[in-house]
């Protein structure tokens, strides 16, 4: 028989709403725009939109800096944001802004009608309210932008580590918005829930693991003055926080009622209880090595270059980093310590009953937790925002808001703090498309008889060294510096070895077998 094949036409017209077609139709006019210059110039757009918001962060910081010295200074009023608020006398909120543009006017400021201008622009910024605001949204812009941009990096490391292309197409060059299209696509997915499921518990499952992830933000410092609350035990509540994630999965998977699930979420339990020890003593470490517990003091302590991270100290703390590091991967479930998921064995683990944009809550609380773990290895181990080079080297640079810029660029900001992290997600990635995952006896036994005894042997040896540093002895002190420096030079021939053997893989690309050979697309 002939087949008379009739181009497909949908039986009801596609209906947009009175509020959506303007939408739609601005989304399709920036897609267009947009896209050919995104294929054309995709490094430089990178790059410009990192340093734009670099400066954003920056001037954000002067901003700050300027109301607290030129206006609330001037006016003997207290530097700090929320005495400006007089509580005693309802009605009075701060300075007026009339007052404030009189304050920027004397203080040497533009005219009084651009003077009046920035008065009301900067009166708001008086009140802590007001900053913690625009905090948490920079916070939160970039607890959502961290899983985005590394979900797509995870997919083109695996499909390298394949020898494949991983996305190419949606958004152009790179497939840069394949997370964004299945972003929007889980957003309109049907919201499941099996029929024996606890309705409560499996909806509330996934806030219990997003939510922890985002509150650890809010005292994880990216810089000295980057931080959104100082606190003198940061990391007791960062690993608080992070501990009740677990109680998100046990929840997940017993509400699922689905034998797969439940697997799945007694491993998370058994997990995470047997690696938050080692890894919680792996941390003390260098907390007994600066004395504190304060995440920005650790990090201030790291300042004078490569040879201050406290990785290279002593002997304990470089063996302890290694051991955290292996810790933190159970601990968020990276491979090969992924047995709460394991697909081969439990369909997904956990989340096997989960759909659509509960799905992806735990997803985004998977990769927040990456970046956090990582950032802890920085801050505790790899000098934190500090750069390779000593800050003395930078004092002369304070003068002007340019030359502090550019101290904050090449010795110490937040862009060195974000770099390491990044490379921290660059290995975790690496290493769950290289390594086989491992049976969970095997993860417990690990756990058990390995890290837990040798951390407490870490610990025990840091104390004791840390005790013999404090004495006045010059042998010690020469032994001391022996050892530091050549563990730093043991760290920098790691450090080397990276870009080298990257060097090398992208000199002889053409030897790769599969879709590599060639240039498939324009721009892989």
């Amino acid at each position: 028989m002939t087949q008379i094949s009739v181009p497909w036409q949908p039986t009801q017209p596609v209906r947009y709403g009175l509020l959506s077609r303007p939408i739609v139709g601005v989304a399709v006019f920036i897609y267009r725009m947009a896209a050919p210059f995104v294929r054309r110039f995709p490094g430089p757009i990178l790059i410009g939109a990192v340093v734009g918001v670099c400066l954003i962060v920056w001037l954000h910081a002067l901003t700050y800096a300027y109301v607290d010295a030129r206006i609330l200074g001037a006016a003997s009023v207290s530097a700090d944001p929320a005495a400006a608020i007089s509580w005693t006398s309802p009605g009075t909120w701060g300075l007026p802004p009339s007052t404030v543009a009189a304050l920027i006017e004397s203080a040497g400021g533009p005219a009084a009608a651009w003077s009046s201008i920035l008065g009301y622009l900067l009166w708001p910024l008086q009140f802590s309210l007001t900053r913690d605001l625009l905090g948490l949204g920079g916070l939160f812009g970039l607890f959502n932008l961290i899983p985005i941009y590394t979900i797509w990096w995870e997919r083109k490391v695996a499909g390298r580590i394949q020898s494949r292309l991983g996305p190419m197409r949606v958004g152009g060059w790179h497939g840069w918005s394949q997370s964004v299209a299945d972003g929007i696509k889980l957003i309109l997915k049907e919201d499941l829930i099996p029929d024996g499921a606890d309705r409560i518990l499996f909806r509330a499952a996934p806030y219990f693991a997003l939510v922890p992830a985002g509150l650890a933000f809010l005292a994880l410092p990216f810089g000295a003055a980057y931080v959104f609350r100082e606190l003198d035990v940061a990391l007791v509540f960062i690993l608080g926080v992070l501990g009740i994630e677990v109680v998100g999965i046990i929840m997940a998977g017993w509400a699922s009622n689905n034998k797969w699930s439940v697997y799945g979420a007694m491993r998370e339990a058994c997990q995470m209880v047997s690696y938050e020890i080692p890894m919680g003593m792996a941390l003390l470490i260098p907390v007994v090595s600066v004395g504190s517990l304060s995440l920005s003091v650790i990090g201030e302590a790291q300042s004078e270059g490569w040879f201050s991270w406290l990785v290279f100290s002593n002997p304990f703390t470089f063996v302890a980093f290694v051991a955290y590091f292996i810790a933190s991967l159970a601990s968020c479930k990276r491979a090969p310590f992924d047995l709460p998921e394991a697909e081969s064995e439990l369909v997904a683990g956990f989340h096997t009953e989960y759909s659509g944009l509960r799905w992806a809550f735990f997803f985004f609380a998977e990769y927040a937790v990456m970046f956090i773990v990582g950032g802890l290895a920085s801050i505790l181990f790899l000098g934190g925002w500090n750069s390779p080079f000593p800050a003395s080297w930078g004092a002369s640079w304070s003068d002007g808001i340019l030359m502090q810029g550019l101290k904050g660029l090449v010795f110490n900001g937040p862009i060195w703090f974000v770099a390491k992290c990044v490379f921290f997600l660059y290995v975790q990635i690496w290493l769950r498309w290289t390594l086989p995952r491992i049976r969970i006896d095997q993860v417990l036994y690990a756990c058990v008889q390995v890290l837990l005894p040798l951390t407490m042997l870490l610990l025990l040896g840091n104390t004791l060294w840390v005790w013999a540093s404090m004495s006045d002895s010059p042998a010690w002190a020469g032994v001391d510096r022996i050892v530091t420096y050549g563990l730093g030079l043991i760290g920098l021939a790691f450090a080397l070895m990276f870009p080298a053997i990257a060097a090398y893989g992208f000199y002889f690309r053409r030897r790769l077998v599969g879709n590599l050979v060639q240039d498939a697309m324009p721009g892989s």
